[in-house]
């Protein structure tokens, strides 16, 4: 196959007729591969770097549906990356900062936010980082980097039942994309999170995009909760298929979101997540429903279930509960049982999402009910997937988070 080199105009109109955004600085193409769920889309991003390569997506290549993420995890080579094998000691705010030995890293905030009149909004900023290749090479060229960043946008109009999503992704040079740890900054072009310079917290969020913006701050309430064993969190059975994993449950958050012209002063709480790794899903798991909720009670429960392809539960599936007091305990796939109540079939793709579930946790009397804010919270990009504001009842009220892999006819419950 022949590869041409089309002008800077071409590209940018080819770009344009298709929906994938705007030529960029050097001709990478600011398109919107879609957002495509926690595992996979770190994975994916080696494709990413060859379709920067082309000017633009490939023919073919359908926005809203994509394949899904049993398509696209697992086989990937991961020698001479490091990898996560046993507990480590976490070095705050270092680990803030990026670990570039690692394949795969995302800084990741989610939260439910109301307006002083009263509208409720969701928000997801995201910005990944992959490694293609294990070493550096020393070219003399300042374009040349192994790191390429991506940032996922999307704010959720609750009370107009409206969903927007952007995704916009840059090499990790010329001061295009980076991350660091102190004074803390991460950032994709003009979509960054700031921390404080001595404290890293609270920390600024902003991001931009056609007529949608926000600008956060978030402030802790207590310190981050190591995930899994002691911050190991197991993907599969097999040695160094893990992540490296901590939270922040609960971050204050205030600030203003503006849709369409109109400013809203909002306040809130947010969830921050962080994970580094060079591992894929292990074998016979083809996806994953992560649930991350702050309870009215001050309590916060994150669970994710990793989806086994003839149905039901992974055993690696964890999570953990955290009190209002900043103490927690790990959950194991046998502490949580979780089932879907009611689905929705996005008239898109097809996917048919359980958006409400009952979750229980008997042993610390949780019976609680989890249903989306409203349904059509779908991120209909090359990759999609579901991720959106939900509310939970029950035992406990509260509101949260949830993301869903796609579910596909041969993606069982």
């Amino acid at each position: 196959m022949t590869r041409t080199n089309p002008s800077a105009a071409a590209r940018s109109k080819r770009c344009a007729e298709r929906g994938w955004g705007s030529e960029r600085p050097m001709g990478i193409c600011h398109f919107r591969i879609a957002a495509y769920s926690r595992w996979a889309r770190i994975c994916l991003l080696p494709m990413a770097v060859l379709l920067i390569s082309a000017g633009c997506e490939p023919d073919g290549m359908a926005p809203s549906a994509g394949p899904d993420v049993r398509t696209t995890l697992g086989g990937e080579q991961s020698q001479g990356y490091a990898v996560a094998l046993k507990p480590r000691a976490f070095d705050f705010p270092a680990d803030h900062g990026p670990h570039p030995d690692f394949r795969n890293e995302w800084w990741y905030w989610t939260g439910n936010l109301t307006s002083t009149a009263g509208q409720d909004f969701g928000y997801q900023l995201t910005v990944f980082r992959t490694a293609v290749s294990p070493h550096d090479a020393d070219t003399g060229s300042a374009w040349r980097t192994r790191q390429v960043y991506m940032a996922h946008f999307a704010i959720s109009d609750i009370t107009n039942k409206r969903h927007r999503s952007f995704e916009r992704f840059a090499r990790g040079a010329l001061g295009l994309a980076d991350a660091r740890a102190s004074p803390f900054r991460v950032w994709v072009e003009d979509w960054q999170i700031e921390g404080a310079a001595d404290t890293t917290f609270p920390l600024r969020l902003r991001a931009t995009q056609e007529a949608v913006s926000l600008d956060l701050e978030l402030s802790p309430t207590h310190g981050p909760i190591l995930q899994g064993n002691a911050g190991l969190s197991a993907k599969g059975d097999e040695p160094g298929n893990a992540s490296y994993y901590y939270s922040y449950t609960r971050m204050d958050t205030r600030g203003s979101i503006t849709i369409d012209g109109e400013k809203y002063d909002v306040t809130g709480l947010s969830w921050f997540d962080r994970e580094w790794s060079t591992s894929a899903l292990g074998p016979n798991r083809t996806g994953w429903d992560w649930f991350a909720l702050q309870l009215n009670d001050g309590r916060d429960l994150m669970f994710y279930r990793l989806r086994l392809s003839q149905g039901g539960m992974a055993p690696e599936s964890a999570g953990v509960l955290v009190q209002a007091d900043g103490s927690y305990r790990a959950l194991a796939e046998g502490d949580v049982e979780l089932e879907p109540i009611a689905h929705w079939v996005s008239p898109e793709t097809g996917d048919r999402y359980p958006i409400e579930w009952r979750l229980r946790l008997p042993e610390e009397g949780l019976d609680l009910t989890i249903e989306s804010r409203f349904d059509d919270q779908e991120m209909r990009l090359t990759f999609g997937y579901w991720e959106g504001a939900v509310k939970v009842s029950g035992s406990a009220a509260g509101l949260g988070y949830l993301e869903m892999t796609r579910y596909t006819d041969a993606a069982p419950d």
